[in-house]
Order: C-alpha cells, then structure tokens, then sequence
C-alpha cells in the first residue's frame, strides 16, 4: 500500500461526471500552498501539460478488472480495462494531455481537462514531442464513434 498526497486540485465549472464535451472546457490547478510556486517555473514554454489526477468521485464498487462495454454500451464490444479508458479502473487515475492557457503564480489554465471541480491532482508533466508516437497511431473504429462528442 501507499500514499499519494495531491500536488493540486480542479477547479472549473464541471460539478457532473459526464463523458462528453470536455474540449471546451476551462479549468484552473491551483497547485498546493505546499509546493513552492517554483515549481511551475519555465512550464509557460510548454504549449501541452499531461495531468495525472484521481478520480475521486467514482464508485469503487465498479471497479472493473476485466473485460465491460465501454460506457456500459453494448454496441461497443466488450474490452479489458486496460483497452479502454474507463474511470473505475482499479487505481482510479486518470491522464490527460490538456493545452497550457496560462501559468500565474501557483494557478495554470488549461483547456481540454476531463476532471470534475474538485479533483485532486496528482502530478503534472510536460509533453515533450520526442515521448509522443513517431508513427502513425492505430486505435479501434468504436472509439472515434464513442469520443466524437468528447
């Protein structure tokens, strides 16, 4: 067993777990009066964050350790949790690559971020092109159909 202390927390307009239309959304982490502002120096010259954060409203009693419908929707085949993105995983964490808006002070903007006010958050780190794919990205067809609202 361990413990992860959050580096921040969510703040934006999004109260609801839904799992569409988050690319609109703005959101600040306003990082811990624990960590030093300092932290976040230099981090304006990254147009790209990936945000690790618990979900901390989830249901743990729907865990999933197997294989489920996405969204619980039978026209998307059943997958293992590791084939989907599905927020009762069994460590409840999420990542998202979201776009810097801003960084003043122990606050970030960002845009894209698919985490309800309140999450905590984890950890932040930048997206450097070299630990991106380099070739071309293969994914299953119901996934383009499921996230075309995200």
């Amino acid at each position: 067993m361990y413990t992860i202390e959050p580096i921040g927390f969510v703040k934006n307009n999004r109260i609801n777990i839904e799992d569409d239309y988050w690319g609109d959304v703005i959101s600040e982490i306003i990082i811990s009066d624990k960590i030093s502002e300092s932290s976040l120096k230099g981090i304006d010259g990254y147009s790209h964050l990936e945000i690790i954060f618990y979900f901390h409203l989830a249901d743990p009693s729907e865990i999933s350790i197997s294989a489920t419908h996405p969204r619980n929707n039978k026209k998307f085949p059943s997958v293992g949790i590791f084939a989907q993105r599905r927020k009762a995983r069994p460590n409840l964490i999420g990542a998202t690559i979201v776009k810097l808006i801003s960084s003043v002070k122990n606050k970030l903007v960002v845009s894209g971020l698919d985490a309800v006010n309140g999450t905590p958050v984890i950890d932040i780190k930048p997206v450097l092109r070299e630990f991106l794919p380099d070739d071309k990205i293969i994914q299953p067809e119901w996934t383009s159909e499921m996230l075309k609202n995200y």
